[in-house]
């Protein structure tokens, strides 16, 4: 697993059946599994040769603790030991401290200042020769910041990657959603204040699929739920957003209904 400094390179599933889960995503983004050959043991998400994410079972301790199912990205760093001592100087948290996997890189869980959860990482590997476009099938194509104050949680991020404004939308009594850019890219993800009904802060990633419709049938058709969607959002894409059968929150995009 390559790092981009600023960027998301990864994104895993920690869930309680590891192999209803596969099968889950297989049928409806269309990901292959590979097993990493790691132990714990440890499913990579393939989309085509890219390798887009992994899967592993939530572990004990993690359950214990109250934290359920769930999606969590990865955002590469230069050094992991001190972006994590900037991440507790600007007011986040350190969850898990910085350790090493073997052979493939060095990481860290922390939280922004309002709780909602990602991982830094550094890779020891080199970057892929070809990486295949933001809006191809499998591929992250969004990443959404429910926050506990969008404005603050802007700053907060911006300070530490180095992330720019982009767009700017003005959703009325839902307030301004904010798209942003990392690396000098196009814009890759957007942060507003999270609604009142949810729990907490928490990062919202969105699947690349073949149009929308036919991809609601086979949430439904697995086991999934649809909580909000099929919108069609400015810039013509179609999303919805989900529950998988085990509880993780996530979302699906495509330019085409």
């Amino acid at each position: 697993m390559a790092t981009q400094a600023g960027s998301f390179v990864w994104i895993e599933l920690m869930t309680r059946d590891t192999k209803s889960a596969e099968e889950f995503y297989r049928r409806v983004v269309g990901w292959n599994m590979v097993d990493a050959g790691m132990s714990p043991p440890y499913t990579l998400l393939m989309a085509g040769e890219a390798m887009v994410g992994g899967l592993m079972e939530l572990p004990a301790e993690v359950a214990a603790a109250g934290t359920p199912p769930c999606w969590t990205g990865y955002v590469g760093v230069d050094d992991v030991d001190a972006m994590a001592a900037r991440i507790q100087a600007a007011g986040g948290s350190v969850c898990r401290a910085p350790e090493d996997i073997p052979g493939i890189g060095r990481f860290s869980v922390v939280s922004d200042p309002h709780g909602a959860v990602f991982i830094i990482f550094k890779g020891s590997g080199e970057p892929p020769a070809a990486v295949p476009a933001p809006d191809a099938p499998g591929m992250v194509g969004w990443h959404e910041l429910h926050a506990g104050d969008g404005a603050k949680a802007f700053d907060f991020y911006s300070g530490l990657f180095g992330w720019t404004r982009a767009q700017a939308i003005d959703m009325g009594p839902m307030g301004v959603y904010q798209t942003f850019a990392t690396g000098g890219n196009m814009s890759v993800g957007g942060m507003m204040t999270k609604m009142p009904d949810s729990p907490w802060p928490f990062w919202l990633y969105y699947f690349n699929v073949d149009g929308i419709d036919a991809a609601i049938e086979r949430v439904t058709g697995a086991g999934g739920k649809v909580l909000m969607g099929p919108h069609q959002v400015p810039g013509g894409q179609w999303i919805v957003q989900c529950i998988d059968p085990q509880g993780a929150m996530f979302a699906l995009v495509s330019n085409r209904r």
